[in-house]
């Protein structure tokens, strides 16, 4: 049996986070391991971040889909950095989505 506690992805299938949506930055969220505290992160990332707002808790596993991001590279992030900075998705310009055709 796995420990959710844990964000190992090699030794289990899944992996508790909590979520905070950024105090500063719009469409900016923040996944930690349910463990651990939004204070033991690096003060560069906290005052980047601003004040944390909880979104939700989440049980990540590899056959969960998510909105913005692939859920084995949050995962990942848990283990690696012990937290995923999840960005707003590039603007796209209204040339990037017309065919070659309707702007000449």
């Amino acid at each position: 049996m796995s420990d959710s506690r844990s964000c190992d992805i090699e030794a289990t299938v899944e992996c508790a986070v909590i979520v905070f949506r950024s105090g500063r930055k719009a469409d900016t969220y923040l996944y930690i391991p349910a463990i651990a505290e939004f204070e033991d992160l690096p003060e560069p990332l906290r005052q980047q971040f601003g004040t944390p707002t909880y979104v939700m808790d989440l049980l990540l596993t590899p056959e969960r889909k998510l909105a913005q991001v692939d859920v084995l590279q949050v995962m990942q992030a848990m283990v690696d950095v012990g937290y995923f900075l999840q960005l707003p998705p590039p603007a796209v310009t209204l040339e990037a989505e017309l065919p070659e055709k309707i702007l000449r």
